[in-house]
């Protein structure tokens, strides 16, 4: 490596870590010219024009930097979102399923695992939003399966399985993310809402408290604490009301 690029990769790299894009962009475009084939400098690329919203150009540079290091995870992994943000969920689903084909030896790094789940989570919210929860639930279902212990996941799968209707797996999904992390109160929060929509208002009540036993100011759980308690005195108010009524009717 000629003493021009050198120094022209030192100065982008510098003013790229400090997010000086205005200035970094050049110095890369300038070591380009000298040498096309450098990885690192197109994902750099890649990111600078993600950041500006120019999609197109970035999947460019994001896709060259893989095609010259196939194992250069970080750069699919932006490839993949650059095209989740495009609406080719087609594509970012290939090149997710390139990043663990290619790449079985890194995915038992916890982070690298966590960045892939984080990368499907991403693509089931897309999916969500075009309208198509089924796909939703397929991408947040491969994000949990690599990070069971994500109470967040956990829980955002819970959501898509009570939207469509399935308490019984949001439930469950729910108590995963307890279980994960006892003390992550919206969970505790939802399996409450779960317990209520599958006729447990005890159960829901005790979930509601457990919320307000890690949170004290979780203002969902107290709402909903005194909307179950004030239906439960409703309906007692209403049997005692209604037993006093037969208790005094003439025979």
């Amino acid at each position: 490596m000629d003493e021009r690029l050198k120094d022209l990769l030192r100065v982008a790299r510098e003013h790229y870590q400090r997010r000086d894009y205005d200035r970094a962009e050049p110095a890369l475009r300038q070591a380009l010219a000298l040498h096309g084939e450098l990885a690192d400098v197109h994902d750099m690329l890649g990111v600078i024009l993600h950041d500006r919203g120019d999609l197109v150009g970035a999947r460019f540079h994001f896709a060259n930097a893989a095609r010259i290091n196939p194992a250069y995870t970080e750069a699919l992994m932006n490839l993949a979102v650059t095209h989740a943000d495009l609406g080719d969920y087609e594509a970012a689903r290939e090149v997710y399923r390139r990043i663990q084909s290619e790449h079985t030896g890194t995915t038992s790094d916890p982070f690298v695992r966590g960045k892939i789940a984080n990368m499907h989570a991403d693509l089931s919210q897309a999916y969500l939003d075009a309208g198509s929860p089924r796909d939703a639930i397929a991408e947040l279902r491969r994000a949990v399966d690599l990070c069971p212990r994500f109470p967040d996941l956990q829980a955002r799968l819970g959501n898509l399985y009570r939207d469509q209707g399935n308490h019984a797996l949001a439930r469950e999904h729910y108590t995963a993310a307890i279980e994960a992390n006892p003390r992550y109160a919206p969970a505790h929060v939802l399996l409450g809402l779960t317990m209520l929509a599958l006729g447990s208002p005890d159960q829901a009540v005790a979930c509601f408290r457990s919320a307000l036993s890690v949170d004290p100011d979780n203002k969902s759980a107290k709402m909903y604490l005194r909307l179950v308690e004030a239906q439960r005195n409703a309906r007692a108010a209403r049997k005692t009301s209604s037993s006093r009524e037969g208790a005094s009717t003439p025979t």
